[in-house]
């Protein structure tokens, strides 16, 4: 392990793999440090697709797009809590993104639409995989093939300025400390969600919630940026998930595509609440405000077979499977005459092209094709919108809005772009985007 090198990443999920591509393309000396024992991060575990806007695969689909469009409903999602500069930068890089990825064999070629969008924006895999692990895999070759040292159980513990005005990075590995040199330094260490002091500390609401967040997400580069006088923006935006299996010890997010593909939401009575594709704030909100706070997911076979990750989910037991409506109402526990009334009227209004009464305008598909299947959900934990302040350019700003020299900031340790509420599909899209921005001013003023 070398002591001086010019750029150092910390995290190696997409934002961390992304930063450290884009600075050895521009002809840097890179180094990637992880904590934990796999790279991957919370990137590894995102399932439903990466938002882009004025791509070929949507002109491909006959799908008008605009960045402009994107802006505005990502903004409204957002409670215009969204830092506009830093909005507007993703919103009209997205598709830049997209093509920059296509070097790496990244080919993202299937759409599907995600709450609070009204056009598919959410790009994935041809086979409708999650898109999480194909791009952590993806990057993760490219960094092999490029040679950059990626370092795992290697935590770095303290930030610090060196005489020269570098950066020094003192590290854990292995029960050692070790000490690393960089003229730039990016934190791309992922959010807080799985820490329970910090949950408490910025959103008490949510600290009996379970998180489907990896055990590595707890806010590390909060606190090291602080060290170098970083400022922390909007903490108390934290985003629950409105449809996480949870019945077992492990916690499984259920991904917004599911619902995108033409899934609905019933309670416990067998009947609809709320519209599906709403924001995730407000759908988690419907659930939340049902007598039991749980919900169950009701999908038919169309659905099942735009969603690889379904078969994943019954594999593992998540998922009721029946053959008609009737066995899958008595097989998760609900009223079978609601439930067939609730799905006969959801039918008609699409049959007959009448307003949904529940305001949904997106993917209306019958659910008519048996067999059905029903997953139970309820709310938990998933991403925290507030961080870091960051400028369009990554750069780290200090309490006086200034740039704290050589200290950039990518992916969810960031605070700003996603106001109260994050829209799904836009997380991955940050972490390329704003991965890439990282990665390009780290090396702007290196000799």
């Amino acid at each position: 392990m070398s002591n001086n090198v010019q750029v150092v990443v910390l995290g190696a999920g997409c934002a961390g793999l992304t930063a450290a591509l884009q600075a050895h393309q521009i002809g840097k000396k890179v180094v990637v440090f992880e904590k934990m024992p796999q790279i991957g991060g919370n990137s590894k575990r995102a399932s439903s697709g990466m938002n882009a806007c004025e791509t070929t695969t949507q002109l491909k689909n006959d799908i008008i797009d605009s960045a402009d469009l994107f802006y505005k409903e990502t903004f409204k999602a957002g409670g215009k809590l969204n830092d506009p500069a830093l909005l507007s930068f993703f919103a009209s890089h997205t598709n830049g993104a997209i093509e920059w990825l296509k070097q790496f064999g990244v080919e993202l070629t299937d759409l599907t639409t995600l709450g609070a969008m009204s056009r598919p924006r959410a790009h994935r895999p041809k086979d409708t995989s999650p898109v999480g692990a194909y791009l952590v895999n993806k990057l993760y070759d490219a960094v092999k093939k490029s040679n950059i040292p990626v370092y795992t159980d290697s935590k770095a513990i303290s930030l610090k300025r060196t005489s020269s005005n570098e950066i020094q990075v003192t590290l854990n590995v292995e029960e050692k400390q070790y000490e690393v040199n960089c003229q730039s330094l990016i934190l791309a260490t992922g959010g807080f969600g799985a820490s329970k002091e910090l949950i408490k500390k910025y959103a008490p609401q949510y600290e009996d919630y379970k998180t489907t967040n990896q055990e590595g997400s707890t806010g590390d580069g909060l606190k090291l940026s602080q060290q170098l006088d970083a400022q922390l923006i909007q903490l108390d935006q934290v985003q629950i998930h409105p449809t996480v299996q949870q019945d077992n010890p492990h916690v499984y997010l259920i991904g917004e595509t599911v619902r995108g593909e033409g899934a609905i939401l019933v309670n416990t009575s067998g009947r609809r609440f709320v519209n599906e594709l709403d924001t995730r704030k407000n759908v988690s909100n419907a659930i939340i405000a049902q007598d039991t706070k749980h919900a169950f997911l009701i999908l038919d076979q169309k659905v099942y077979q735009r969603v690889k990750a379904l078969a994943f989910y019954e594999s593992i037991g998540l998922v009721e499977k029946a053959e008609t409506l009737d066995e899958l109402a008595t097989k998760i526990g609900i009223d079978s005459d609601n439930l067939q009334s609730t799905i006969t009227n959801y039918n008609r209004q699409i049959e007959n092209d009448s307003e949904d009464e529940f305001k949904r305008h997106t993917e209306l598909k019958e659910i008519n094709q048996g067999p059905f299947y029903g997953i139970h959900i309820a709310p938990a934990i998933h991403y925290t919108m507030g961080g870091i302040h960051i400028d369009d350019q990554c750069h780290v700003l200090d309490e006086n809005g200034d740039i704290v020299p050589g200290l950039l900031a990518a992916g969810e340790v960031t605070g700003g772009l996603h106001g109260n509420n994050r829209v799904g599909g836009n997380s991955i899209a940050e972490t390329i985007v704003f991965g890439r921005q990282a990665g390009i001013y780290a090396c702007e003023h290196i000799k």
